[in-house]
């Protein structure tokens, strides 16, 4: 009796553990979709089920799998919809949501805000109900730490979400994206070759990103590199120990640690020379890498009106190089002639034009 059960539910289950019965239905509802038999809002779940012969909980899971693919739109008292097809919900001034940490940068608010006045914002994820994520069109990741919970309740409801200045490695979503790797090695380079060798790396958010860039990047011009990962309150200290180089991973980092060094009386750039990798209008802090807040914020909106829902898309940006002369060679300039660190004369970086019209900065060598 048990090889007979066994045999029987190996005709049952795949490998994955899924029936054959639903991968069936899923196939067979994708391909009503691909031959228009389903369009625009489909019926209710009771006829559908009716229609494929198969009990309703079957149907649903399916369809929730479809929505998760991007193939269907499932909102909570209004039905499911294909998408891309008459009837779907597409207005672009319908609400985003915006999901906002203390970090978050308030400039790229406020032109999103421009951008679609419907905004709505979240300091606290945590308080976000599954229930009312249905009445936005998309959501705006701009937080640290937003719950993988949170993005498979939104990619369910088939929510179109826009992560900026992370990737996440569970669930695949679009993505805005400032190269910092790219940054941080411009920047390092040059300090490098003014003669710094002690580094420290600032990141907010809990990443090394920088920190590791820095670390690349030095080992190209000297063996003799030290970079430490250095909360904001420790700079002043670290100065003290040696270090004569910092880089920051945001605008809003770089501006404390100026002002924390201005009150402890440690000149910049004679004593340790400043930099940031960041977003940024025309007040820089710093010298820097940065992107314009308008130029993510008019991204972020690309993706969300002209995005595939089923291929989501990551867009790096490519931002400036400006001196702030915040950074000087590690020699003291004592003559009025000499000249301080050159910067890459504020110009975009270079970079190649993708098929799908974005563009990618070129990685150095």
């Amino acid at each position: 009796m048990g090889t007979k059960n066994s045999q029987r539910a190996g005709h049952r289950l795949n490998g994955s553990g899924m029936s054959y019965k639903f991968q069936r239905l899923r196939e067979r509802i994708r391909q009503a979709v691909a031959s228009g038999e389903l369009s625009g809002k489909l019926p209710g779940e009771r006829e559908l089920a009716r229609r494929f012969q198969v009990n309703a909980k079957t149907l649903s899971k399916a369809l929730t799998d479809l929505a998760a693919e991007g193939l269907l739109q499932r909102s909570i008292g209004r039905g499911t919809f294909v998408r891309h097809s008459k009837g779907e919900i597409s207005d672009a001034r319908e609400p985003w949501l915006l999901l906002l940490d203390s970090a978050s940068d308030q400039t790229l608010v406020d032109h999103l805000k421009a951008i679609n006045p419907q905004v709505e914002s979240c300091l606290d994820v945590s308080s976000i109900r599954p229930s009312i994520l249905s009445q936005f069109r998309a959501v705006v990741d701009l937080a640290a730490a937003t719950p993988e919970t949170l993005f498979r309740d939104l990619l369910v409801r088939g929510i179109p979400v826009v992560a900026v200045g992370k990737e996440l490695r569970t669930y695949s979503v679009n993505s805005v994206l400032l190269d910092s790797t790219l940054g941080a090695s411009h920047l390092t380079r040059q300090l490098v070759l003014g003669g710094h060798r002690h580094f420290l790396a600032i990141e907010e958010r809990a990443r090394i990103t920088v920190a590791d860039a820095i670390r690349q990047a030095a080992a190209r011009y000297c063996e003799d590199c030290c970079v430490d990962a250095c909360p904001a309150a420790d700079v002043a200290q670290a100065v003290e120990y040696g270090a004569t180089a910092c880089i920051c991973d945001s605008v809003g980092a770089a501006t404390r640690i100026l002002e924390t060094l201005n009150l402890a009386g440690i000149p910049v750039p004679q004593k340790i020379s400043v930099a940031a990798i960041g977003s940024a209008g025309q007040d820089y802090p710093c010298t820097g890498y940065f992107v314009d807040p308008r130029k993510q914020a008019e991204a972020i909106a690309e993706i969300l009106h002209n995005g595939q829902p089923n291929r989501p898309t990551t867009l790096w940006l490519t931002g400036l190089l400006v001196d702030r002369q915040t950074t000087s060679p590690l020699k003291a300039i004592n003559a009025q002639n000499e000249i301080p660190l050159q910067m890459l004369a504020a110009a975009p970086v270079e970079a190649l034009p993708a098929r799908d019209g974005l563009q990618r900065p070129i990685r150095p060598p």
